[in-house]
């Protein structure tokens, strides 16, 4: 899947200062494997609802394209549930 397929959802609550940043970048790069175990969660129009850290990570270590298996396509949740999982998946990191 490529990169710009995927849609960067404005309404994200959470952001990772420089350090953390770096450290999310450079574990994708050791361990890639991990995006098929902690996908990005996207709607049916592509616009994430869990993992925009991910996301900018992978873009910010010069990821174009991805496995379609690092994405996961929730495409059964109401909008309210699309909401409630935004919340709910950011809740216990970032700032």
């Amino acid at each position: 899947m490529k990169l710009t397929d995927i849609k960067v959802n404005p309404d994200n609550p959470r952001l990772i200062k420089d350090d953390k940043f770096k450290k999310l970048v450079a574990s994708i790069k050791d361990f890639p494997k991990m995006m098929e175990l902690r996908p990005i969660v996207v709607d049916s129009d592509r616009m994430i609802l869990g993992g925009n850290m991910r996301y900018r990570a992978l873009t910010e270590a010069g990821y174009t394209e991805i496995p379609d298996n690092w994405v996961k396509v929730a495409d059964k949740l109401t909008d309210e549930e699309k909401k409630r999982f935004v919340v709910e998946d950011n809740m216990p990191f970032g700032e």
